[in-house]
């Protein structure tokens, strides 16, 4: 067991300049290319499209804030009202890409890869029952679940051989993800990321939205749920955990157990095919009795465009 406590990390996680994906920084010149089409919703759904490059936006946001600035910027869109377009373009576009910063470890580039894909799952879902539930700001919800576990992506960007460690020991010996964290660690993840959070300046309530303390509140459940069937999923529909989350759904939403299976399906189904975006192949589908929607329960389709 590592005896580095958060702290420690967070001073590794500073030394160089996050970097983001190659796929964004692409996207950006695609859209600086094409100036006559250029607006803030555009740019916003691009950053949502990888945790690092909105972490790095809020970041730089609340590093500059000035003074008499009493509230939190804490969603893209509003952030880009404050930096402008064109001094965001000059500023973002050329950044250092996860794939040259992890080109000489494929494995790991692959663990941050799959850690990405998950949170953009998560934050879909998190945005869907926000809007079902009327959520006074569901950008704030979607980010909480986009940013959830940086932490962990981190990890496989600085410490590759620690995040392989409690993958193997989830994997082989059968630990939950926590324990399996303690094991290798000392600490838990969650405490990493709302370490990170709180010296690299995240929004407050961000941080809370994020803090599995604050679960209790509808804002926070939203969001501790997202994350939790984003990653239970990941290990296929017939995961033993999943069926709790359904149940523990359909009380937020205010449905049975049933309609919010349904109604997560039938999101999945569409948000995989964004796995490409991340050089990955699409998360299983459902199976065909999962896939089923009785006429009566068909839900709306929430746009996986998060400026919408």
């Amino acid at each position: 067991m590592s005896e580095r406590g958060p702290s420690y990390w967070v001073q590794q996680f500073g030394r160089n300049e996050l970097p983001v994906l190659a796929r964004t920084v692409e996207e950006l010149e695609r859209l600086r290319a094409d100036a006559d089409n250029l607006t803030p919703q555009r740019i916003s759904a691009l950053v949502l499209h990888d945790p690092l490059m909105t972490f790095k936006v809020l970041r730089y946001i609340q590093e500059r804030r000035h003074r008499s600035q009493m509230v939190d910027i804490t969603t893209i869109s509003h952030a880009l009202m404050m930096i402008g377009t064109d001094p965001f373009l000059r500023h973002f576009t050329h950044q250092q890409t996860l794939q040259s910063w992890l080109s000489q470890d494929r494995d790991a580039l692959g663990g941050a890869l799959t850690v990405i894909a998950r949170a953009r799952h998560a934050a879909i879902y998190a945005r869907d029952w926000a809007m079902a539930r009327h959520d006074i700001e569901i950008d704030e919800v979607t980010i909480a679940a986009l940013l959830h576990d940086l932490s962990e992506l981190l990890l496989w960007c600085w410490a590759p051989r620690l995040a392989r460690l409690i993958e193997k020991l989830k994997r082989q010996s059968g630990m939950r993800s926590e324990a399996a964290q303690r094991a290798v660690l000392g600490f838990p993840l969650i405490a990493l990321q709302l370490e990170l959070a709180r010296s690299w300046q995240l929004p407050k309530l961000l941080c809370g939205l994020m803090d599995v303390r604050h679960a209790a509140s509808p804002r926070g459940l939203n969001v501790s749920l997202a994350v939790a069937v984003a990653r239970h999923s990941a290990n296929g529909w017939a995961d033993a955990a999943l069926p709790d989350d359904f149940e523990a759904i359909g009380k937020l939403l205010g449905t049975s157990a049933l309609q919010a299976r349904q109604r997560v399906v039938h999101v999945a189904t569409r948000v995989a095919e964004e796995d490409e975006w991340y050089g990955l192949p699409p998360q299983s589908s459902p199976g065909p009795e999962e896939e089923v929607v009785a006429e009566s329960e068909q839900v709306v389709d929430p746009p996986l465009d998060p400026s919408s």
